[in-house]
């Protein structure tokens, strides 16, 4: 019995030593393999990182590594401080070299047509005709009041509210998803010629006049009122700048349109 065990003890001692010795000559191997060859430190991925990644904010998912200078890229990454305020513009897989051409100014990922949405807040999207949506005028980054209507109900009146100011536009598309004209800015049209097929006759540059796709940055309740009015009711937009007085009078009714 006391031969077995000490024969196990000696056994797992083997196995530990055995162990301390594969490690250290795995992690020799990439000197013994550079030996010979010129290297130099670049970054590579060690872990997935997402396209739109700020540069400062890589950690540990890249590591500093000697690589033979043959084998090297002409723009990989020797130096993090040249990328700041840089993002990346398309996901990277472990294994591969940062490269300095795949980060780019962070404006250049924007969508065109789109802002940001401030933290904390969701997105929602109502598809509204011309009139609703200040003739087509709006644009990403404005500002809106947004009135929510309900008909009436057994148990209601017909029923409008300007239920919430100055609420950020991050996206204006038309209903094909492209990103939508801004009917303000359209050059004004030129009553003195006419659209002819004749050749030299000029086009017609009329605007948009269909349906709208407006989004809203707004908290999860207010996004639910928003979607709920839209399924039920109607939704109207007003252009609302940070200047703009907020006196509206509550809930709306006929006993309250005429005075």
């Amino acid at each position: 019995m006391r031969t077995r065990l000490l024969g196990g003890v000696a056994a797992v001692i083997v196995a530990i030593i055995g162990t301390v010795l594969l490690i250290t000559y795995v992690n020799g191997a990439d000197r013994r393999a550079f030996a010979s060859t010129e290297t130099q430190d670049v970054y590579v991925v060690q872990k997935p990182i997402a396209a739109g990644t700020r540069a400062e904010s890589l950690g540990d998912s890249i590591v500093k590594r000697p690589l033979p200078k043959a084998a090297i890229a002409e723009n990989a990454v020797t130096d993090l401080s040249s990328l700041k305020g840089k993002a990346l513009s398309a996901d990277l897989e472990p294994g591969e070299e940062l490269l300095a051409s795949r980060f780019v100014e962070p404006a250049a990922l924007q969508t065109p047509g789109r802002v940001d949405v401030p933290a904390g807040l969701q997105e929602v999207t109502v598809r509204l005709p011309i009139e609703r949506v200040v003739g087509g005028t709006l644009s990403a980054g404005d500002t809106v009041g947004v009135f929510l209507s309900l008909p009436k109900d057994n148990r209601h009146p017909d029923q409008t509210q300007l239920s919430y100011h100055k609420v950020l536009v991050t996206g204006v598309q038309l209903a094909t998803g492209a990103a939508a004209p801004n009917n303000a800015d359209a050059p004004a049209p030129d009553t003195e010629k006419k659209s002819s097929g004749a050749l030299g006759g000029s086009k017609s540059t009329s605007t948009n006049t269909g349906e709208y796709l407006v989004t809203l940055a707004r908290t999860a309740a207010d996004a639910e009122r928003i979607v709920f009015t839209s399924e039920f009711g109607k939704v109207y937009l007003s252009k609302e700048p940070a200047g703009a007085k907020e006196n509206n009078g509550g809930v709306l009714d006929r006993t309250k349109v005429f005075r």
